[in-house]
């Protein structure tokens, strides 16, 4: 049989289709004008451009030399801030329309972008220091080089520090976009409004889960599957959720967690502490606390002792 010969049934599907569209947005009242949302596709190129132009050695373009390397900061910098802009212009237009608001958004994203910008050499300054600890926490790392093009926690943490800045500058749709491209590639969910200090390395990755109202201190170091989430949700009288809450524990200076242990809850894990593999904890800890998982006992029974 012809391909042309078969039937899919393609004209009744996207008249479906339709239907079921065209109802979607009257639920949200949006059937007349849909508005455009921030593409993750265009906010993936201006992440790795920013990665680019932060790390031109390294990121940039393969051929480039110290002649050349200014023009192509400078020349990257300038395309991927008007495109960023744009990406802000459509959240705060977004946001607008949500809330039945009227507001100058053109000026308010070209606010963001230029105090974005003029954060990128700050950014670059965190990033040297989380390269910096991953190649000195771990012993497989031959070189801060290394570190840099190949450990997906530095992938992470170039995607976080972009995002958290442009979270607390007034554009969080942007950000969650940014870390849930890294997400993505990484297996590292790192919410844009969690703060981290500097030299943070998180070590393997993949499993990663830090809250939103997460903090966490200076030269902190995490493994694979570690947790830092919430307890609990409280609802509101409806029974939805209450958005906003710190919920997420505080991770003070030097503190060290091993992989798959799981902190829930606004806790507080004192400075220094280690905290041991598959730790659950709910309960904040002291400074210098040490806190493994409990000894496993093996006794013999014989002649039915223990029943």
């Amino acid at each position: 049989m012809s391909d042309f010969a078969v039937s899919w049934g393609v004209d009744a599907l996207v008249e479906q289709l339709r239907t079921l569209r065209l109802q979607s947005l009257e639920h949200r009242q949006r059937r007349e004008h849909p508005p455009k949302l921030p593409s993750k596709k265009i906010l993936s190129q201006i992440v790795d451009k920013l990665g680019a132009v932060l790390f031109p050695n390294r990121l940039g373009m393969p051929d480039l030399n110290d002649e050349g390397i200014d023009y192509f900061v400078g020349h990257t910098l300038d395309s991927l801030l008007k495109q960023l802009n744009k990406q802000i212009t459509l959240e705060l237009k977004f946001v607008a329309e949500q809330q039945g608001a009227s507001a100058d958004v053109q000026s308010q994203s070209r606010q963001i972008t230029g105090q974005f910008a003029a954060q990128l050499p700050a950014i670059r300054l965190l990033l040297d220091s989380d390269i910096q600890a991953a190649y000195e926490g771990d012993p497989a790392a031959s070189s801060a080089d290394e570190v840099l093009v190949c450990y997906p926690g530095i992938t992470a943490m170039i995607h976080h520090r972009i995002a958290h800045t442009l979270y607390r500058l007034g554009a969080p749709l942007v950000a969650r976009v940014i870390t849930e491209i890294a997400h993505s590639a990484t297996g590292i969910d790192i919410h844009p409004g969690a703060e981290i200090g500097d030299s943070f390395f998180i070590d393997h990755g993949t499993g990663v889960v830090i809250g939103e109202t997460a903090v966490i201190g200076k030269r902190v170091r995490l493994y694979q599957a570690v947790t830092l989430g919430a307890k609990r949700f409280a609802k509101d009288e409806n029974g939805l959720l209450v958005k906003g809450n710190i919920r997420h524990p505080i991770v003070e200076d030097d503190v060290v967690i091993y992989a798959g242990a799981t902190i829930l809850g606004r806790i507080t894990i004192g400075r220094g502490s280690v905290i041991g593999g598959n730790v659950w904890l709910t309960h904040s800890v002291a400074p210098g606390s040490h806190i493994s998982q409990g000894q496993t006992r093996n006794e013999l029974f014989t002649e039915g002792g223990g029943i």
